[in-house]
């Protein structure tokens, strides 16, 4: 397969005018691809190292606190072999560890990096994530640092997303914290937020593509369902995030500072002024 190939025209025409801050829907062409077959996940899981593999019950509120999440049963293996009633989901982490999935993500990064390095410039800390999920199975409500394209495999699942610059559905003392580690990805949950949803249904061969930490959860609804996430960073999202950092460390002394701007606002000022601050031992935490 060639790399032109994963995304169709009309896709890659949809993404350019919707990369880097608007939701979209995609089409993708790696729904057959044998690396994304269930006994081939069951082999790369086997293969990465325990931090990678990620899995937890299906069966669980939108909104939930890390803490309360209960523990698995059954082996990753396991997991895997039965997903389709064991009533799971699971995420592979950073597949890239592994040669034959590095080669498919740089395939499937490949014909975006031209519109990518136009816009926000060179693709940064690309990493691939893989969700395996059970007819039902919720992903709490969350958000991600990353840019992120979400390519569904197989299974049915709807994606609901929320704006990312509303500070009424994410404060921005919680993404303070969660880019100096003192906040878990999972957000806390309003159903007076479903006023101000998109929703995002995705079967074999859609894909939608998410802006960085825009708010979502997403549902399985017909399973068992797989997920390819290819993602990368920019040196605007790590602007973004550092001007984040710097902006709790104010807080903490009693100062109100103003939200980092999103794209294309580049909060130079800022994200230097909190690398130096961590240079120098003020700071903590990371991106």
């Amino acid at each position: 397969m060639s790399d032109t190939s994963i995304f169709p025209p009309d896709a890659l025409a949809m993404l350019s005018r919707a990369y880097p801050e608007t939701p979209a829907d995609l089409r993708h062409r790696l729904v057959d691809h044998p690396l994304l077959k269930l006994d081939a996940l069951a082999a790369l899981a086997d293969s990465l190292p325990a931090a990678s593999v990620e899995y937890n019950p299906a069966l669980i509120p939108v909104g939930i606190a890390p803490e309360d999440t209960p523990a698995p049963t059954l082996s990753i293996a396991e997991t895997i072999r039965t997903i389709g009633d064991n009533g799971s989901w699971m995420v592979l982490k950073r597949i890239e560890q592994h040669p034959d999935y590095a080669a498919l993500l740089d395939i499937a990064l490949a014909p975006l990096d031209a519109l990518v390095r136009s816009r926000t410039g060179t693709m940064l800390g690309r990493e691939g994530f893989i969700f395996i999920s059970s007819p039902g199975a919720v992903t709490p409500f969350h958000f991600d640092p990353e840019h992120n394209i979400l390519l569904q495999i197989m299974g049915r699942k709807v994606m609901t997303v929320f704006p990312h610059d509303h500070e009424a559905v994410v404060p921005a003392e919680a993404h303070e914290a969660f880019h100096v580690g003192e906040h878990h990805r999972n957000l806390l949950w309003d159903e007076r937020f479903m006023d101000l949803r998109a929703e995002f249904p995705l079967g074999p061969g859609d894909a939608v593509h998410m802006p960085v930490k825009a708010p979502h959860w997403v549902q399985v609804t017909e399973g068992p369902s797989v997920s390819l996430s290819i993602t990368w960073r920019s040196e605007w999202s790590y602007a973004e995030a550092d001007a984040r950092g710097l902006n709790g460390f104010l807080r903490r002394t009693g100062m109100r500072p103003a939200s980092p701007r999103r794209w294309p606002h580049r909060n130079l000022a800022k994200s230097l002024a909190w690398r130096m601050l961590r240079k120098c031992g003020f700071g903590h935490g990371g991106h």
